[in-house]
């Protein structure tokens, strides 16, 4: 049309000789609107010819109104005797009625294209059946038997197979239904729940000790969400499960159940159609399966690192793309579905949510950047008491005295808590067995279950009202699962003054070796005695390796206690590091020791006053004390006079 424009322009002169030009107005962009509308309907080529027919050419090209429009009626109209050039007074009456026309022609044209189009889909509908029926009679002609007698056999048994179901399992009938069962995590379970509703639903890493409830909170707070205002899952978001520990990056592209991969119709055997045709697969991974809801990822610091980056890049895009050297865009025979997946990509817009039991250390720093990060708490006695009660209920079984505790002492994870009190319901089952009445588990179907399956108490240090000396607790934290150390040093005049000898497991570390000396140092200061005048040993009980110099005010409490024969409070326990000064530095992990020094029945926990801020104040029913240096950590670690006589 701009073409057309640019041809007529071309050809009128700003003023030919003896005429007076009328000045540019709406009537002249009318009819300019005209005729782009007439080389839209006919095409500027038609358009040039239907105007040579009509004998209009030379006026089209007209400087003057009157003669364009003329030759606007003699196209329109297809009159070619149409001599009366019209005035301007006559020109908007005409466009008006030219403008109807024009109206017209283009709802038969665009009626016609419609028409067109439905001829040519039907056309190759009846092609496509034409091809399948005579492809189907081909096939029929060469019909063999199905089914063998063998194949039928096996298929009978199958069935067979299909008609028996067991009850249901123990763990889907104890797992947690709504997020108020979920125990021992309300902090975890409210910031999930917050970044899941949002408008703008975050990406998250769930970092915790197994058997805690990550799963199964992700999966309930998804079906919350559902419901809340303003919240991006619709009530069919899907909650995709799979294990990282399963996923493995495969180079050559040919499995990848995560991301999705293409069956190419030579190598790898796509769908029987397709590989005729020499077309490519392409099969979409569970990404697009999670599409509009949650991909959740447990274990997903066992991934591995390349899968890891790939799976970014499909967060980042919000699509999976694939790739294939048999895919012709060109190739007629290709599926309009299958060229959508090449060219498009699969959908992929969902929330990933990755659970690990690693610390955070141990996760691609790629990864972490795009989440946010909750942490789950490690379990109480008290929680997996609860865990249990409630358990029991759903099993319709009454629990004996103490049976609830003493599952606490072999675990502090909430599935291996459930485990037990199933194995031990099956016990009291089968002694109760023509009993009426509900299943009665008692302390011996517990001691039962741990022998059979070699348990062991988890918590074997624990705290005592008697005060001790030379003996302290100390805490240390692997993972997310923190415990009482249990340091104990004895202290002997050496056979010559000046001239004492230092003995210390050596498994325990060359951390805590150094951190032997430093206490020497501050035990100086503070007694006004030389180290070098006593033979001192100092021995970690168990012979575990201490990571760090968290044990240096521990082991600091037990020389000078062992030193001073002064005895040192049993249900307190200490961590920080000791510095040359006598200051107490802050240590990681506090949080984590918090729950081991609860776990081990300790009352009073002595923290560095630089980690208060990590801690809420009574953190599980403790009662915590920041310090800040040695001389504070000591007042509290001795005993009084009347607290031992």
């Amino acid at each position: 049309m701009g073409n057309l424009f640019k041809f007529f322009q071309k050809k009128r002169p700003e003023k030919a000789p003896g005429v007076s030009l009328p000045p540019d107005n709406a009537l002249d962009r009318e009819i300019d609107a005209l005729y782009g509308m007439l080389a839209d309907i006919l095409g500027s080529d038609k358009l040039v010819i239907k105007a040579g027919k009509m004998d209009a050419m030379r006026f089209m090209r007209s400087p003057l109104r009157g003669e364009r429009v003329l030759a606007l009626q003699r196209i329109i109209l297809e009159n070619p005797t149409i001599e009366h050039i019209p005035t301007d007074s006559e020109i908007p009456k005409l466009i008006t009625a030219l403008s109807e026309r024009v109206a017209d022609m283009m709802a038969r044209r665009s009626l016609e294209d419609k028409i067109e189009k439905k001829i040519a889909e039907k056309l190759e509908e009846n092609h496509q059946d034409y091809v399948k029926d005579i492809r189907l009679q081909v096939l029929e002609e060469e019909k063999v038997p199905v089914e063998s007698p063998q194949a039928v056999k096996k298929r009978e048994a199958l069935e067979k197979m299909d008609q028996i179901h067991l009850t249901q399992s123990v763990m889907e009938l104890l797992r947690p239904k709504t997020l108020e069962e979920i125990v021992g995590q309300p902090r975890a379970v409210r910031s999930l729940f917050s970044k899941l509703s949002s408008p703008y639903p975050q990406h998250l890493l769930l970092y915790g000790p197994p058997g805690v409830g990550k799963t199964t909170a992700a999966r309930l707070v998804l079906e919350q969400a559902k419901g809340v205002e303003g919240a991006p899952f619709g009530a069919e978001a899907p909650f995709v499960e799979t294990d990282g520990t399963t996923l493995r990056w495969d180079p050559r592209d040919m499995t990848n159940p995560l991301l999705g991969s293409v069956h190419d119709p030579i190598y790898q055997g796509a769908r029987r159609d397709l590989a005729d045709s020499g077309v490519p697969e392409p099969k979409p991974g569970l990404v697009t399966d999670a599409h509009g809801g949650i991909l959740f990822i447990d274990e997903i610091g066992e991934m591995d690192a390349m899968l890891q980056n790939k799976l970014l890049k499909v967060l980042e895009d919000k699509r999976a793309y694939f790739e294939s050297t048999y895919f012709d865009p060109t190739d007629e025979k290709v599926p309009p579905y299958i060229k959508k997946l090449f060219e498009e990509g699969a959908p992929a817009d969902f929330v990933l949510i990755g659970a690990t039991t690693r610390e955070a250390r141990d996760i691609s720093p790629a990864l972490r950047s795009r989440c946010a990060e909750i942490y789950f708490e490690p379990l109480t006695p008290a929680h997996i008491v609860t865990i249990v009660e409630n358990a029991a209920k759903k099993l319709d079984a009454a629990l004996g005295d103490g049976v609830s505790s003493l599952i606490s002492e072999y675990t502090v994870e909430g599935r291996k808590a459930i485990n037990i009190l199933a194995d031990a319901f099956s016990f009291a089952l089968e002694r109760q067995r023509g009993e009426s009445g509900p299943v009665a588990i008692e302390k011996s179907d517990i001691y039962e279950v741990a022998q059979v399956s070699r348990l062991y108490q988890y918590v074997t240090k624990k705290a005592s009202d008697q005060p001790e000396v030379g003996h302290v607790f100390g805490l240390g934290v692997s993972g997310y699962l923190g415990s009482v150390i249990e340091i104990e040093a004895v202290a002997f005049p050496a056979h010559e003054k000046g001239k004492g000898t230092v003995r210390f497991n050596e498994t325990a570390g060359k951390m805590a070796r150094d951190s032997v000396f430093n206490a020497a140092s501050v035990m100086r200061r503070i007694t006004g005695q030389e180290l070098s005048d006593y033979d001192l040993h100092i021995n970690v009980v168990g012979g575990g390796n201490i990571d760090g110099p968290s044990a240096g005010t521990a082991i600091l409490t037990a020389i000078v206690s062992a030193v001073t024969n002064r005895p040192v409070r049993q249900d307190t326990a200490v961590t920080g590091e000791i510095s040359l000064y006598g200051k107490v530095r802050p240590v990681g992990g506090v949080f984590e020791k918090a729950y081991g020094a609860k776990q081990a029945g300790i009352q009073t926990l002595i923290i560095p006053e630089e980690n208060a801020k990590d801690i809420p104040p009574s953190h599980l029913g403790l009662d915590i004390h920041p310090v800040a240096t040695a001389e504070e950590a000591l007042a509290l670690l001795f005993a009084k006079e009347e607290d031992h006589g």
